[in-house]
C-alpha cells in the first residue's frame, strides 16, 4: 500500500465525517426553530388556559400522628420491617447491630441490657411512647444527634405509625 492510497482512503474518510456533520448541523437548524441551542429554553406551541388551575397552591393538610396510629394496621408493616430486621431483631434479648426491640414501646431507652448504646439515646432519656419512636423515626439523626444509627429516618407517617404498631404487636408479653 503506497502513500497516495492511504491519502485516498483518510481524504475519503474525513469527507464522510464532514458530510455527517453538516447534515447533522443542517437538521438541528431545521428542527429547534428559536429560542437558541440550549436545552430547557422551549416554549410550547399554545396554552391551553384552565379555569381555576390551582395545582400550585394545593393545600396540604397536616393529620397528627395520633389520628394515624388509632388507625394503623400493624399487618401493613412486613415490607418496613425488612429494612429494621437488617440490623435489629424482634426476639428477646437477640440483639444485632442495633439493640433487640422486643417490647420496645413503652420501654426505656437505652435499656437493654448487653447492648453498648451510644450516649445519645441515654442522654435524651425518658420511654420509647409512640410519639418518641414516631419522632425518631422520622429522623434519628435530628431527633438524637450524634447517635450512631445510620439509618436515615422514614418520611411517609402511615409507614411511622405502621411499623409503631407492628412493634407494639411483636413485642406484647
Amino acid at each position: 500500500m503506497d502513500t497516495m492510497t492511504f491519502t485516498k482512503v483518510l481524504g475519503g474518510l474525513c469527507g464522510s465525517l464532514l458530510v455527517f456533520l453538516l447534515g447533522a448541523w443542517a437538521a438541528e437548524e431545521l428542527y429547534h426553530t428559536g429560542g437558541g441551542h440550549g436545552y430547557g429554553e422551549e416554549q410550547q406551541a399554545y396554552v391551553i388556559p384552565v379555569e381555576g388551575d390551582d395545582a400550585a397552591e394545593e393545600e396540604v393538610v397536616q393529620v397528627s400522628f395520633e389520628e394515624v396510629y388509632a388507625n394503623a394496621d400493624a399487618s401493613a408493616a412486613s415490607r418496613i420491617w425488612r429494612q429494621c430486621a437488617a440490623c435489629h431483631k424482634i426476639e428477646d434479648g437477640a440483639n444485632g447491630t442495633g439493640p433487640h426491640l422486643y417490647n420496645v414501646v413503652g420501654r426505656e431507652k437505652g435499656a437493654v441490657d448487653g447492648y453498648n448504646y451510644s450516649g445519645a439515646l441515654v442522654a435524651v432519656g425518658g420511654a420509647w411512647t409512640p410519639e418518641n419512636l414516631n419522632g425518631f423515626l422520622e429522623n434519628p439523626r435530628e431527633y438524637a444527634p450524634g447517635t450512631a444509627m445510620a439509618y436515615r429516618g422514614l418520611a411517609d407517617i402511615e409507614d411511622r405509625a405502621n411499623l409503631i404498631a407492628y412493634l407494639a404487636a411483636n413485642g406484647a408479653p
